[in-house]
């Protein structure tokens, strides 16, 4: 039976280089095939996981010898933590390995929303000319608000500053006084959420799942957002209120959003309807963070976090 268990997509080379002399087991397919992968878990002492992974009670109770978790990545809502700590099973996310290929992904999809004219090529090449219609909006001079004020949101928001935006950030677990409130790009101090969503000119969501941000951005919240402003969300499905939000788009209330999470994912056909012919919409499948570079440095990453743990044990 395997040491190691990997469940999901990482670079095969950082499983040769970093977890040599280990048994590993690695099929990118077995988050589709449970039953399979809580067999394989009798004897492992570590598994590895992205965000489809649900490490929890039945998966965690066939696995009486595990002592750690990989994250592929940084949220841990597919992860019962404390049921994790409460058997001394350490999780170990790759925290900063993917933080520039996300904020690159929130600042070409604001881009791209703001310039709207990058879903012409069809009509361009029927010989159409449609320049007036296209005419979009420049991101200098735009305000960003960021929801949560995290590494994530501080890299999204230096690179938003060298196109001349102004940054503001909402987060209220980041104290007034942290250097990275200092930094120098533009930074407009937002003390209320309700502020920041009627100022933007995009916002940008950077919080974990929580009870307290479960459909933090609603249909209330949305009626506060300027009738131009671009919606990105490439943190954590549950956060946006879906429904409320492709209504808004579709009665022209918001100018543009961008969504790489969702409540269900992947989605059923049936809930992916609601977003149907939707001209201003940008989905992606939670590839916000995964480039070609970062899956290198979060699989590295993670490999050694395992390995390290588990010839420390």
């Amino acid at each position: 039976m395997p040491d190691v268990v990997i469940s999901e997509f990482m670079d095969e080379a950082a499983i040769r280089e970093e977890l040599a002399g280990f048994d590993v087991h690695y099929d990118p397919t077995l988050v589709d095939r449970p039953d399979e992968l809580v067999g394989l878990l009798a004897e492992a002492r570590a598994l590895v996981v992205r965000n489809r992974t649900q490490v929890r009670g039945p998966l965690l109770e066939a696995a009486p010898s595990l002592q750690a978790v990989g994250r592929l990545g940084v949220g841990l809502d597919n992860i019962d933590v404390e049921a994790c700590r409460a058997r001394s099973v350490a999780v170990f996310p790759a925290t900063g390995a993917n933080d520039v290929a996300v904020a690159e992904y929130v600042i070409a999809t604001a881009m791209t929303l703001l310039r709207g004219a990058y879903a012409a090529t069809a009509e361009v090449a029927a010989g159409q000319w449609p320049r007036n219609r296209l005419m979009g909006r420049e991101t200098h001079g735009k305000r960003l608000g960021l929801v949560g004020f995290g590494a994530i949101a501080r890299e999204t928001a230096t690179r938003a500053a060298a196109l001349g935006m102004t940054v503001q950030a909402y987060d209220p677990f980041v104290p007034a006084d942290h250097p990275a409130r200092r930094q120098a790009y533009g930074y407009v101090e937002a003390p209320e959420l309700e502020a920041l969503l009627a100022a933007s000119d995009v916002v940008s969501l950077h919080v974990p799942l929580t009870d307290g941000t479960r459909n933090l951005i609603d249909a209330a919240a949305l009626a506060r957002m300027k009738p131009d402003a671009i919606l990105i969300n490439a943190a954590r499905g549950g956060v946006v209120d879906e429904a409320a939000l492709a209504a808004a788009l579709r009665a022209g209330r918001l100018g543009g959003a961008a969504l790489d999470v969702f409540e269900s994912e992947p989605l059923a056909a049936a809930h992916g309807a609601l977003f149907a012919g939707i001209p201003n919409l940008i989905l992606t499948p939670h590839i916000a963070g995964v480039t070609i570079e970062s899956n290198v440095r979060v699989s590295h990453v993670t490999a050694q976090a395992v390995r390290r743990h588990l010839a420390g044990a």
